[in-house]
This record gives structure tokens, C-alpha cells and sequence, in this order.
């Protein structure tokens, strides 16, 4: 399955779950209604149909505002809020604890290798159980956790392959999808929790009087109505939930295998898992909201509740000729005490980026990372100065290093670029991202984006003011000639994105729907810009532009074929185009990014520097392309 197949399943996951929440509803509404009736009748009242109104209203706001209430509040604080709610302690980018330093080394180079941001990362101190979430509304406010089990009996090659399973929930769409499953649940069982109040209560009030006890004995039927009405809503959810889990997780662990290609690291974890004596099992915190997220599983719930497929099964899809009676004996106090030095064998195959890739299908590879990917990704984070690395995991040098991404490399833009930087930064700051662009400039194109990444979690840990400055500045660099260069433009809409959903997930604004004629001349403008910011004869760029609208076929249309020059299109004017164009369907998209690189591939090959051009325009079309340069020719 693709990135594009797993993003619709996810979407009609959704649908089914809306569309159960609302059958929940109405029959618990329905339910509650029925209950307020009989209430009356036992009294030998005949029920008000203006009381019966309010109460089904009553039931239904609740119900509503209850589940908007929690997913606002999961979007306010995204997937670090359900990690920090778990009991997870945040890894920071400096940590020096070798497991620790493990964990973040693994999560980086997944995140260079899918062309994600780097998420917020946390430990579950308190739990000595293997296992892990993602939590998020999108990448850019992802959180990863994991429990401190995994971190001390899983060795690097297990513990990325679970990493790269979490990683799979991240690309397929599954993380917006749990966190709206948390909001549902929430929403069904609040009256059940409102039930529970009002059979305490009314026990007390019964005992309190007699007379009183008369009441009670309606309100305590009232209250068991709506425990039981809740909790049967819940039932029905947890089922739910369960099924669209359970398929979610084959995929991940099919997703996680391609990525590695580790079908042993990831076989051993889940096998260490049944071979360990506290599991997947968390102890310290209740799951129940999270049992879905998890890796594994989190309870001992039963089979027809259970959100994960039975342990042993997934082993024998990974490993057809394993029997249970093989899983190994895991002892917790001989527990992995490693440090990352291994990494240097995953990233042994790494020697530099080649120029020319090879034109695979690009479609293929959108939201789908390969073991070469990983490779790669391992290969360029060690590589990388220790300047430049450091400084993309510290807030204040973070801010500079991304500065830099934005100054352009021709030497007279450059000066211009760095005239405005004294002014804005003062000579000494602007001396400094002066040092990181020299250092970017001389390891290439390849190294853009991954630093951006690399220095996304530490750009979220500064201040809001600061953070609007810098998005301002780098506008500004990408402007200061006139001329929109559309690797820069794309970085700059990437950076305003992540930032938007990590700060306010919930206030983060998707582009609009365009007619027909709209997103046929944004995909056009797109096309026009592509074709000339990659060739240098106006025959190129005509063959090139060609070769991107010959992708459309007829729905181009006979003026599709008309070359405009786009060097000098306007930021708004592309920010526009792109705001239409992230909006389409999986089809659509499908066939834009087809065209897009056919395009940049006319001339028969696809230099880095093309490439990572591509990859920009990707991302921030919210379709991640992993490092093009780790396929050689």
C-alpha cells in the first residue's frame, strides 16, 4: 500500500467512525429520552413532550460539546499533551544518557529518511513494559513515547524497528485519526461518568431522609439509566475502535519492515514482548485512552476489545515458521546497556550524495521511505559538522542555522542577503550564520532540508515572538531579489507550517478548495516554475513544461501547452497556487507529483540539486518524498 492508498484508508476510517459516533449518539439520546419518560410514568405522570425535548437536547449537547471539548484540547496541546498525560519525561536534544542519545540518534534519522519533522520525544520513566506511541494532529505537533522498558531491552536494531513502525502512524494518517477516536470516546462516556455521580449521590440523599428517598429513587433510576446507556455506547465504540486498530497495525508493521528492511529487528522486539514478563503491559497509567496508540498492547483486555492482533500472529506474518513455544525468556535485569556506537555500522554505507539519482517512480516513494533511505539518513546525520548539528539542537543557534537555509548561494545574493542579516541580527550573529551558510553551501543541497528537521524541536521551544521574527526574516531573504527561487519558497512554506502545527494545531489553516480552471492554472503555474528553475535554455524549459503537462493528459486542455515564463512569478502568487493545490484529492495529487517530476526529469536525469528542489515542493504540498539522493545510479 502507498502513501496515497494508506492517507484514503485513513479517511474512510474517519467517515466510519463519524458515522458510528452519530448512530451512538442518537441512540443514547434516544435511550436517555426513554429513561426521563419512564421516570414519569412511575410516578404516574404523563410525560411533558416540551420536558422530553429539552432532556434529548440536553443529552445531545452534552454528548457534542463533550467531544469538541477534548479534541480542542488534545489540538491545543497536540501529541506532547497525551505523552506528558502518560507520564512521559521529555529527551532533550542535548541528553547525554547513552540510551537516551540512542532513542534520539534512531528518531532523527527515521525522520531525514521519510522527510518529516523531527517530533517532540519522550520516556515513560515509570514503565518497565515494551512498548510505544505516536500522538499528534500532524507531523509538525507529533510526539513519540516510549516506555523505559523499550529502552533498556531492546537493542538498536529492534528499537527502530518499532520507531519506524510509530513512523508508519506519522505517514499513513493514523495519528489524526487515534486522537479524533480519543475525542468520540470521551464524548460517548461522559454520561455514563454523569451517571455514576448521580447513583452516588442519590444514595446519600436517600439515606439522608425518608422523604427525600422518594426523590432519590428517581434520580437513582435516572442515574443508572445513564451509567448503563453510557457504558453500552462505549461497548459498541471500544469495538469500533478495535477493528480500525487492529488493521491499522498490520499495515504499520508491513510499513515498518519496507522501511528497515529489518524484518528480524522488528520480529524480535514483538517477540521480546511475549517472552518478557511484564509485556506491553502499562501499570502505572491507565491505557485506556491511549490503548490504540499503542505498539502493542497496553491491557489485558479481551480478544473481541483488543486494539493490537494477537502477539504470535503478528510474529508468524513477519516470521511464517515461528511457534509460540520459541519465544525467548527475556530477563529484565540483563537489560540492553549499549550505547549508539553501532550506529556507525547502519551508516557504513554512506558515501556522500550522488549526483545524479535514478528516475524510479517518485509516486512510489511519496510518504514511503526504503532501507536505503534509512541508510542514507544515518549516514548524512553522522556526517554532518558538529557546527552545524549542534547548533540545530540548541533554541538560540537553531534560530541562526535556519536563517541560513535561506540565504542564497550565488555570492552577489548572498551579500545582499547578509547586508539585511547585519541589520536585522547586528554583526556578530550575522558573522555566525555567515560560519553555518558556508558549511551548508559546502556539503550541498542535500543537507537543507534534513537541518531544517533536525532543528524543528528546538525551534518550538522558543519564544512565539522570536519564532514570528524569524519566519519574517526568512520571507524576507527569499524576496530580497524579486525573484521567487522555489526550493527556498517551498522551505520557507514548510517551516511556517510545522511551526503553525506545533504551536496551534487546531488554528493551523488548510488551503482552500479551487474550481476546475483554478487548480488547472495553479498546477500549470506550478509546472511553469519547475520547468524554469531547472533548466537554463528556453528550449529546456519548453521541453521540460511539456513534459509535465503531457503527464495531465486532455484535462489540460490545448492552451495547457503554452510555456509562460514563471521566473518572475510573485511569492503570492505561487503561495496561492499551492493553497489550491494542497487541497486535492489523492488522485489529484497523485498526478501532480508525477508531473512535477517528469518535469524536473525531462533531460533524462535528476541532479541532487533538481532533486531536493523536488522534495521541497513535495513537503509542502504535506506529501513527504524521502532523500532522492540515497538511490544511486
Amino acid at each position: 500500500m502507498n502513501f496515497f492508498e494508506a492517507q484514503d484508508n485513513a479517511r474512510n476510517a474517519t467517515r466510519w467512525l463519524v458515522f458510528v459516533y452519530m448512530l451512538a449518539t442518537a441512540l443514547i439520546v434516544a435511550g436517555v429520552t426513554a429513561v426521563v419518560a419512564v421516570i414519569f410514568y412511575s410516578n404516574n405522570v404523563q410525560p411533558d413532550r416540551t420536558v422530553l425535548l429539552i432532556t434529548a437536547a440536553a443529552a445531545l449537547s452534552l454528548i457534542v460539546l463533550s467531544t469538541l471539548f477534548k479534541v480542542a484540547r488534545l489540538s491545543a496541546g497536540g501529541g506532547s499533551s497525551v505523552a506528558q498525560a502518560m507520564g512521559g519525561v521529555q529527551v532533550p536534544p542535548d541528553v547525554q544518557d547513552p540510551l537516551r542519545r540512542r532513542l534520539r540518534n534512531v528518531v532523527e534519522e527515521m525522520s531525514i529518511a521519510s522527510s518529516v519533522p523531527v517530533p517532540e520525544i519522550y520516556v515513560l520513566e515509570r514503565e518497565a513494559g515494551i512498548n510505544a506511541f505516536a500522538a499528534g494532529f500532524a507531523p509538525g505537533d507529533a510526539a513519540i513515547a516510549v516506555t523505559r522498558g523499550t529502552l533498556e531491552l531492546l537493542d538498536r536494531d529492534e528499537l527502530q524497528g518499532v520507531i519506524a513502525h510509530e513512523f508508519s502512524h506519522v505517514l499513513n494518517g493514523d495519528m489524526r485519526l487515534s486522537m479524533r477516536i480519543m475525542g468520540v470516546l470521551f464524548g460517548i462516556m461522559v454520561l455514563g461518568l454523569i451517571g455514576r455521580v448521580i447513583v452516588r449521590g442519590g444514595r446519600f440523599s436517600r439515606l439522608a431522609s425518608s422523604r427525600r428517598g422518594k426523590g432519590a429513587g428517581g434520580i437513582i433510576l435516572l442515574g443508572v439509566g445513564l451509567l448503563v446507556l453510557g457504558w453500552i455506547g462505549v461497548f459498541f465504540a471500544r469495538i469500533v475502535k478495535a477493528a480500525i486498530s487492529r488493521q491499522r497495525e498490520y499495515l504499520a508493521d508491513a510499513s515498518a519492515v519496507q522501511f528497515t528492511r529489518q524484518t528480524q529487528g522488528l520480529a524480535n522486539a514483538l517477540k521480546k514482548i511475549g517472552g518478557y514478563e511484564a509485556h506491553s503491559f502499562l501499570k502505572e497509567t491507565d491505557p485506556e485512552e491511549v490503548s490504540h496508540m499503542l505498539f502493542a498492547r497496553g491491557s489485558r483486555l479481551s480478544s473481541l476489545f483488543a486494539t493490537h492482533p494477537p502477539l504470535i500472529k503478528r510474529i508468524q506474518t513477519l516470521e511464517p515458521n515461528f511457534r509460540e513455544e520459541d519465544l525467548p525468556q527475556i530477563d529484565y535485569a540483563a537489560g540492553q546497556t549499549v550505547t549508539d556506537e553501532n550506529a556507525a555500522a547502519v551508516a557504513s554505507g554512506f558515501a556522500g550524495a550522488s549526483d545524479h539519482a535514478p528516475l524510479s517512480s517518485i509516486q512510489d516513494s511519496v510518504g514511503n521511505p526504503a532501507p536505503e533511505h534509512v541508510v542514507f539518513a544515518a549516514g548524512l546525520r553522522s556526517d554532518l559538522p558538529a557546527t552545524l548539528y549542534d547548533a540545530a539542537h540548541a533554541p538560540g543557534d537553531a534560530l541562526l542555522l535556519t536563517v541560513a537555509l535561506f540565504v542564497q548561494q550565488q555570492p552577489d545574493a548572498a551579500e545582499r542577503s547578509f547586508d539585511v542579516l547585519t541589520q536585522q541580527l547586528g554583526p556578530a550573529r550575522s558573522s555566525q550564520v555567515r560560519e553555518y551558510w558556508t558549511l551548508i553551501a559546502e556539503r550541498g543541497a542535500v543537507v537543507r532540508l534534513p537541518l531544517l528537521e533536525i532543528a524543528f524541536p528546538a525551534l518550538r521551544h522558543t519564544p512565539t515572538p522570536q519564532l514570528e521574527f524569524l519566519v519574517q526574516l526568512c520571507q524576507r531573504l527569499v524576496e530580497l531579489d524579486g525573484v521567487v527561487e522555489l526550493h527556498e519558497f517551498c522551505l520557507l512554506r514548510i517551516l511556517e507550517r510545522s511551526l503553525g502545527e506545533a504551536l496551534a494545531p487546531s488554528s493551523v489553516r488548510r488551503g482552500r478548495h479551487g474550481s476546475k480552471q483554478e487548480v488547472r492554472d495553479a498546477a500549470l503555474m506550478l509546472l511553469r516554475i519547475v520547468a524554469d528553475r531547472g533548466n537554463h535554455t528556453d528550449e529546456d524549459r519548453q521541453r521540460a513544461y511539456e513534459q509535465g503537462v503531457s503527464v495531465f493528459g486532455d484535462w489540460a486542455g490545448d492552451s495547457g501547452l503554452e510555456h509562460k515564463d514563471g521566473r518572475r512569478t510573485d511569492a503570492e502568487a505561487l503561495a496561492k497556487s499551492l493553497d489550491i493545490l494542497e487541497r486535492l484529492g489523492s488522485k489529484g495529487t497523485r498526478t501532480l507529483v508525477d508531473a512535477i517530476a517528469a518535469a524536473v526529469s525531462a533531460d533524462g536525469r535528476l541532479a541532487t540539486a533538481e532533486a531536493e528542489m523536488l522534495r521541497a515542493v513535495c513537503a509542502s504540498l504535506n506529501c513527504p518524498l524521502p532523500p532522492l539522493a540515497a538511490l544511486r545510479t
